[in-house]
């Protein structure tokens, strides 16, 4: 019976993680729950798992939740979310939590020693090389949960870094896929909330849309396997079967494929090294007969670029871009500006940051704050 500490259970992944414990309940037990503000989906949760101990990351919530349940250990905002996954009973943490929020967290477990289900993109993007040194020096396990990097874990299994030639990440494309800029200058979030394959969170949508999620996944990848950022190959697939791809020096090619289900590599992440049943649909090759692939469209959607480039530059470049790019696309949701703003403010906000090489933890807080004033400065000066 493994303990799981899920970081953001009432959104997409934390829900699907909770899907996946549901079926499997002699195998996992739900140890601790944390959430940002969705106390009437949390309290729908403790009925059902009961863990020991819950997190509110917004203290009102957090105040409410406490008149309303008495039953259990509750907590509150950063604080709060360190003390779960310090929990001696905790095997694995499951943080899915969206944004920068996730990196302290997530170093916290690794000092602990806790297996770490990463589905928090920037905990990586933000201070991947910091985060990768503490899980070696603690001797920690982080499995990536995205479908993308389960994907290619998977595919390397059994294989040894050094004969890797590229990796190839899968993008669907998005809503807009095909479309040209002059097309997209109005495009409301509505329309950029509209995955075709997916169901995600709205900040993870629309960075789908603009193709920042695949430019976030690009760096994640950089320090998840340890290569060059020249050998991170993106490849748009719109049907969404092949999940991504390791080419090696021998020019094999090795694909991880599936229906777009992320029960699969969450369930994965859970009982890795292990496989075990389920319930879930198979991938009937009848039906996908007709698998295409195509590049991407920089152009259009320069948010991709825009990542590499913060890669390349190294130090607290990419800390920036991702600090900006989450200020940005709450004002979009906000409907406060335009969907190229988005690009527009990330490359402005990079070109004015003076960067910290070797950044240490301290470094990297400072300038995911810096970012977020810049633009909150930018918005204003408008």
């Amino acid at each position: 019976m493994k303990n799981i500490s899920i970081l953001g259970s009432t959104g997409s992944i934390g829900e699907q993680t909770l899907d996946v414990i549901r079926k499997n309940k002699d195998k996992f037990k739900v140890s601790s729950l944390a959430v940002n503000s969705n106390i009437d989906l949390l309290i729908k949760q403790i009925e059902e798992f009961k863990p020991k101990k819950v997190c509110v990351y917004d203290e009102d919530k957090y105040k409410l939740l406490k008149e309303k349940v008495n039953n259990i250990e509750i907590f509150w905002g950063m604080e709060g979310l360190l003390k779960l996954v310090k929990d001696e009973d905790v095997d694995i943490v499951i943080t899915a939590v969206v944004g920068m929020i996730g990196l302290l967290p997530t170093l916290k477990a690794i000092e602990y020693k806790k297996t770490i289900g990463l589905a928090n993109k920037e905990t990586l993007v933000t201070a991947g090389e910091l985060v990768m040194k503490k899980a070696k020096e603690n001797e920690v396990s982080i499995i990536p949960v995205d479908s993308e990097h389960s994907a290619i874990f998977q595919c390397l299994n059994g294989e040894r870094n050094k004969d890797i030639n590229k990796i190839i990440l899968t993008a669907s494309g998005g809503p807009f896929r095909g479309k040209k800029k002059e097309e997209l200058l109005n495009i409301t979030k509505k329309e950029a909330l509209n995955h075709p394959n997916w169901s995600m969170g709205n900040k993870i949508s629309i960075d789908s849309s603009t193709l920042m999620n695949k430019g976030l996944e690009v760096i994640e990848a950089k320090w998840l396997f340890d290569i060059d950022v020249e050998d991170i190959e993106v490849i748009v697939h719109p049907q969404s079967i092949v999940h991504s791809m390791v080419e090696f020096k021998d020019k094999s090619i090795i694909a991880q494929m599936g229906n777009p289900d992320m029960r699969v590599p969450i369930q994965y992440a859970l009982t890795y090294p292990n496989r075990i049943e389920n319930d879930f649909e198979r991938l009937d090759f009848l039906k996908f007969n007709n698998l295409t692939f195509e590049k991407p469209d920089l152009n259009t959607f320069p948010c991709l670029n825009l990542a590499y480039e913060a890669l390349k530059k190294g130090g607290t470049y990419a800390c920036v871009l991702n600090a900006a790019n989450e200020e940005l696309v709450k004002l979009f949701l906000e409907d406060k500006i335009k969907f190229y703003d988005i690009p527009t403010l990330i490359e402005k906000t990079i070109k004015n940051h003076n960067s910290i090489k070797s950044p240490e933890l301290k470094d990297i807080l400072n300038a995911d704050l810096w970012a977020r004033d810049f633009i909150k400065k930018e918005i204003l000066n408008r």
